[in-house]
């Protein structure tokens, strides 16, 4: 597997949270106003941030089913021309700056957005480029959704043989584990 340091782990964590907040299934949106976007915001100590608005519920909101849009790509059996084709195209919208910062108590890291962005272009910038580095590893299957039916949440599977199937072993994994061993029960006994 690919070295994936830090920075960029957190990055990709933002990523799959931010997709999973799309309604899918019976799931409700998780970005409905601009309290729910600044409860985000907070919740991923995303910094230099400035005050929200409904424009920005917007374009983060947009965002979000760009980065939807990779992960459908990456599902696909040679997605990856299709995957580098929309990365590039957010991480070209969001004007990508890359600098180094020491902000916060944080070591020296890499930002790829420019200072006074928006929350929509740092999550573009940012995210696209924790994307883009694992298309450029030859890494973009790790881009997967949860194989629960009724789940199809959205993560990043760092396993070292590519082998994970669900958004968490402990409630979708062991759910359909559960279930399969009872219908195996239940034909045993019929």
């Amino acid at each position: 597997m690919v070295l994936i340091n830090h920075d960029t782990r957190c990055a990709l964590d933002v990523v799959v949270d931010l997709v999973n907040t799309a309604p899918e299934g019976t799931d409700t949106d998780g970005l409905t106003d601009v309290d729910a976007l600044r409860g985000f915001v907070e919740r991923h100590a995303i910094s230099d941030i400035g005050t929200l608005g409904d424009r920005d519920l917007a374009a983060v909101r947009t965002v979000r089913s760009r980065f939807a849009e990779v992960f459908g790509a990456a599902e696909d059996a040679g997605g990856t021309p299709r995957a580098a084709e929309l990365l590039n195209a957010m991480i070209a919208a969001a004007g990508t700056t890359p600098r180094l910062t020491d902000h916060d108590g944080y070591d020296w890291h890499v930002h790829y957005f420019a200072p006074g962005a928006s929350v929509a272009d740092h999550l573009a910038a940012d995210g696209g480029m924790a994307l883009a580095f694992l298309v450029v590893a030859g890494e973009r299957e790790r881009l997967r959704r949860c194989e629960a039916p009724d789940c199809r949440h959205a993560f990043v599977d760092l396993s070292r043989n590519r082998s994970r199937r669900y958004c968490d072993s402990r409630t979708c994994g062991n759910r359909l584990h559960v279930a399969a061993y009872r219908a195996r029960r239940r034909e045993a006994a019929g």
